[in-house]
């Protein structure tokens, strides 16, 4: 999580936290205490707090992440241990991702299902101003991070679908019922046949963190990797393109599979097999996108109102069939 995201100083004596407080504390170095905490803002599934350390040799931050959500509880044993084993593996790449400290899937010390890692520099960037510039850097790093070599002990489960045709439901004021139910028969078929690749699963400009401004912008690090997968490149490249048309309008969402092509990535050729991957991601945000646009508009982008998204989802859906089908 970036430094500097916002929120208040919080004690983590608060009610459900003495457990978790104990377990950081326990890990620290020499005679390190825990002297600030802040709640960082952007995140949906999880709570992310910042740890502010002092000690004799200085002090240093921290990234607190915990699953209280029923749903995310539940499963927490997976994507956290998943995004430990992550940390570990990008640990020994340039991939500019956190240093995992300490992690406890199961809450077996802690009041919820924890894991602790390393502080990154720079902030999350959703404005419209900049979106091109940072658009290509999202491409760069996504090629990279599809490049990662990787033995088949270290490959990450195979990627599940966000969307299933059975469960797409279409905005309640949608005018183009139409367009719904010709996109819900696009994923109703079997998955089109595909190379698998080193997957981030949830790369958007809300998990990537940025410095610098102008020719010194540069991606400072890539956070949550909890739904880490194995599965075809076009998926990682239609999540990105369905959050960048969600957040900066229909062009630049269909704009970035062209960027990814331009930095070297490779898509699949067959315009109906690329479509199949982009829908299954822009259903995964139906009826309004609102999963996203909670956290999006915590980090400054009121305007994204439900009305918004949900026109930009449309017209987005729209597009993808005028330019792939």
């Amino acid at each position: 999580m970036s430094e500097g995201t916002g929120g208040t100083g919080v004690d983590l004596d608060e009610r459900g936290w003495s457990a978790t407080r104990s377990w950081v504390e326990q890990g620290l170095s020499g005679a390190e205490r825990i002297d600030r905490v802040v709640r960082l803002r952007g995140g949906w599934t999880s709570q992310m707090r910042r740890l502010d350390l002092r000690g004799p040799d200085g002090g240093r931050s921290l990234v607190l992440r915990s699953f209280v959500k029923p749903f995310y509880v539940r499963h927490a044993e997976g994507l956290l241990t998943r995004e430990a084993a992550i940390l570990r593996l990008l640990a020994g790449t340039d991939v500019p991702a956190a240093t995992l400290a300490a992690v406890d899937a199961t809450a077996q010390y802690c009041d919820h299902p924890s894991l602790l890692m390393s502080l990154l520099p720079g902030t999350v960037r959703l404005d419209d101003q900049g979106a091109e510039e940072r658009a290509e850097l999202l491409a760069r790093q996504l090629v990279h991070i599809h490049r990662l070599p990787v033995t088949a002990s270290q490959r990450p489960r195979t990627y599940q679908a966000w969307a299933s045709p059975d469960r797409v439901t279409p905005p309640a004021a949608t005018e183009r019922p139409e367009l719904w139910r010709r996109a819900v028969d696009v994923i109703r078929r079997e998955p089109p046949a595909h190379q698998g690749r080193f997957l981030h699963r949830d790369f958007h400009p809300g998990n990537v963190l940025f410095t610098g401004t102008g020719a010194d912008l540069r991606i400072s690090g890539v956070v949550d990797w909890v739904e880490t997968s194995w599965g075809p490149a076009d998926l990682d490249v239609a999540h990105c393109s369905t959050a960048l048309a969600l957040l900066h309008g229909v062009p630049a969402g269909m704009g970035f599979a062209d960027r990814y092509v331009a930095a070297g990535g490779s898509l699949d050729d067959d315009g109906a097999a690329h479509l199949h991957w982009r829908l299954l991601d822009a259903l995964g945000f139906a009826p309004d996108a609102e999963k996203v646009a909670v956290p999006w508009r915590e980090l400054g982008r009121v305007d994204l109102t439900a009305a918004v998204l949900t026109q930009r989802l449309e017209d987005y859906i729209e597009s993808l069939f005028e330019r792939y089908a």
